[in-house]
């Protein structure tokens, strides 16, 4: 075991189209201490096997040690699994995950390291370019741009964790207390189950400012087969368990499709807690209540709607930032309220 040995976890599934610039990043990295590639390749189809054996002649003889495991079954075991497998396989004492799409700058092992060696119960992100530079871009923008405050206060919202999977580095000694990562394959948000669980466990997250990935959006990508049911289903849960019950009540910031589905998301002691939605749209004001048809409890529930000016913090808010053109974001510093202690975004 070289405990002072970084590894970089590489799952690898059908990647012959990104695998050399992948590897080559990996390559020309700047670290100067010792590193290994921890490789699993999960059942690929395509040349990946064979340009992993190609790279492993170039990066050994560079002095970075390459492990390779993999199965070659008729189907994939999934990305959980996979990046289990190449931890299990590795030794380093830090791990630095990288999808086999994405391409490493040549700074990030060293300034990562750094940072976790600073933050050693913390998962340690990156900023990141995205290609092509305009896919997702309100996305991209909302991982570079976070506050260090909001790495903790954002983690509600759609856009999963607040810093992405292929930037992750963290202590393999957190690792092991958090994971390992779930293992159910495709439709499982492994990465998301994983964060979460590390937040139930009290972990730090700390970004490195600096844009240390190239980060690709193409229609292979897994995240595209996990559900948003399904992700909907595990924040509600997160949410509850991890937010509310600091809150006796609480306002749903949304009287629209969203802030209703969220309180029919709700578990019934929760819903007790909604003291009432508020928005700007004067047609859902002048309504005045709504009311929740399929409750069991009788008389139904009428919730009142407010104006967002009559209406008690905390808040829960379930209206998409940047797409109001600013005035959401205007109405919200106007009132003064400190993010995580007043509100929380799950948008």
């Amino acid at each position: 075991m070289r405990h002072h040995t970084r590894s970089i976890i590489l799952p690898v599934h059908n990647a012959e189209p990104w695998l050399d610039e992948c590897l080559r990043s990996v390559l020309q990295q700047d670290f100067e201490g010792t590193m290994e590639l921890s490789v699993f390749n999960d059942a690929s189809k395509d040349k990946s096997g064979a340009i992993i054996e190609k790279w492993r002649v170039k990066l050994e003889d560079s002095g970075v040690h390459v492990i390779i495991g993999g199965h070659d079954s008729l189907s994939p075991r999934g990305v959980g699994y996979s990046k289990n497998q190449a931890v299990a396989q590795s030794s380093g004492s830090y791990l630095c995950f990288l999808d086999s799409d994405d391409v490493m700058m040549p700074q990030r092992v060293r300034l990562q390291h750094q940072a976790a060696v600073q933050h050693p119960s913390s998962i340690v992100g990156c900023r990141v370019r995205r290609d092509p530079p305009n896919s997702t871009e309100r996305y991209t923008r909302w991982i570079n741009q976070l506050t260090p405050e909001q790495l903790l206060t954002q983690v509600f919202t759609a856009n999963g964790p607040t810093v992405i999977m292929p930037t992750w580095f963290c202590s393999r000694a957190w690792f092991s207390h958090v994971g390992p990562f779930d293992e159910g394959g495709q439709g499982v948000p492994e990465d998301l189950l994983f964060f979460y669980e590390h937040l139930r466990k009290g972990g730090g997250v700390v970004r490195v400012d600096q844009s240390l990935l190239l980060y690709r959006y193409h229609p292979r990508a897994a995240t595209h087969s996990v559900l948003e049911t399904t992700i909907w289903t595990h924040r509600v849960r997160f949410l509850e368990e991890q937010a509310l019950p600091r809150w006796a009540a609480f306002t749903i910031w949304n009287a629209g499709k969203q802030g209703r589905r969220l309180y029919r998301s709700l578990t019934a002691a929760s819903q007790r807690k909604v003291v009432a939605f508020c928005d700007v749209d004067e047609n859902k004001i002048r309504k005045g209540f709504y009311c929740h048809e399929d409750s069991q409890e009788r008389p139904k529930p009428r919730i009142p709607i407010l104006h967002f000016r009559a209406a008690r913090p905390p808040f829960v808010i379930c209206v998409k930032l940047d797409l109001t053109g600013g005035a959401f974001e205007d109405n919200l510093r106007s009132l003064h309220l400190q993010e995580g202690q007043d509100f929380l975004h799950f948008s």
